[in-house]
């Protein structure tokens, strides 16, 4: 049950952000991630967000997938390294058909725990070496270089921080280029 309230904060956290505050996350993420002071901000609980993100909606449609999106609301604060459409593009169609699959749907929503952090974590929190445990069980490690943010999963892939910051009232999120993918 633990796990779908993180579900439903990162559902919440993906339809909180409408086109305005992507493109005010956008140009915060314009400067140098680890140094950001304050990114865009929805200004709204999460269960009470209406708007979603062009670039999260094969996200949103995972979390369906994963029988996620009928919650709304999560206790927080969590955060959440959401990928966008682009990461998804990254995985081969074949395998995301799969996962898109009923059968698929506890391996899918394992995937989706694994970007989903306890606490409110800011880009400028993060430091070059910082391993970080998922609420899915496993850890992630943090990469900082000139002030990008990078965070490297158990299989070795690395996904890049594009949007950092995206403050919501429970949370925080940081959308990233790249799916994250356990070890299990």
């Amino acid at each position: 049950m633990k796990k779908q309230t993180v579900f439903s904060f990162l559902l919440a956290c993906i339809v909180s952000l409408s086109g305005a505050q992507l493109a005010t996350a956008q140009t915060a993420a314009s400067a140098p991630a680890a140094t950001s002071a304050s990114g865009a901000s929805t200004g709204k609980d999460l269960a009470a967000s209406a708007a979603l993100s062009p670039n999260h909606t094969t996200l949103l449609k995972a979390l369906q997938a994963a029988g996620l999106a009928e919650k709304a609301k999560g206790a927080g604060p969590y955060t959440v390294f959401a990928p966008d459409n682009a990461a998804f593009d990254k995985i081969p169609a074949a395998t995301m058909a799969t996962l898109l699959k009923p059968a698929s749907k506890k391996q899918l929503a394992n995937i989706l725990s694994y970007h989903v952090v306890s606490g409110n974590v800011m880009a400028a929190d993060l430091k070059d070496g910082q391993v970080i445990k998922t609420v899915q069980g496993e850890s992630l490690t943090v990469g900082v270089q000139g002030g990008a943010v990078t965070i490297k999963d158990a299989k070795g892939g690395t996904a890049t921080v594009t949007q950092p910051d995206i403050k919501t009232t429970n949370g925080v999120v940081h959308s990233i280029d790249t799916v994250l993918m356990p070890a299990k």
